[in-house]
């Protein structure tokens, strides 16, 4: 009922006429192609006026700066190319001065450290002999205190982790135990 409600309404607001999509309504058209030429006309010329110069102007300078960039690259290109190739002759000019000052100072130190050797070797057997001796003198002294070293260390780590406190007697008999 409220569909055949509205329907009437409808007729009434159109007068009778028939339903018709404004756009394809005949009687419009004159408007319509108007309206069309004037709005394309507006748009060309806002384009034509203002948005493509615009483009274009940001365009050229855009192509400006790469060239410009271009050129510069190319022009540091060559700069580094020639710093390249004089880095190598000099550094095979160094290279073949430091073969040549290598060899000389290898036979001068070869004569050099002939005779120190000799020196150095009595030198060094006597050295090596006293070496040894307190070597061993350290070690039997070292021997002797590394019981008392680890109840020491032992007794400090209990304290740390459980807070409590063993008697000297404790530690050595854990120590002993453990080294056993």
């Amino acid at each position: 009922m409220f569909i055949s409600q509205a329907l009437a309404a409808t007729e009434e607001a159109t007068n009778g006429a028939p339903d018709v999509f404004p756009p394809f309504d005949p009687a419009s058209f004159a408007s319509q192609l108007l309206w069309l030429t004037i709005t394309f006309g507006a748009f060309y010329f806002i384009m034509s006026r203002v948005i493509i110069p615009r483009i274009s102007g940001i365009l050229e300078v855009r192509s400006d700066r790469i060239t410009r960039d271009l050129d510069e690259t190319q022009r540091l290109k060559a700069e580094a190319d020639a710093a390249h190739a004089a880095y190598e002759h000099e550094l095979a000019e160094a290279k073949k001065n430091a073969h040549g000052i290598a060899m000389e100072s290898t036979e001068k130190a070869k004569a050099d450290s002939a005779k120190v050797r000799e020196k150095v070797e009595a030198e060094l057997a006597s050295n090596l002999a006293e070496a040894e001796a307190r070597i061993a003198s350290i070690k039997a002294k070292a021997m002797a205190e590394v019981g008392t070293i680890a109840n020491e260390t032992t007794g400090e780590i209990v304290k740390d982790l459980i807070g409590g406190k063993l008697t000297n007697a404790e530690i050595t008999k854990a120590v002993s135990s453990l080294v056993k």
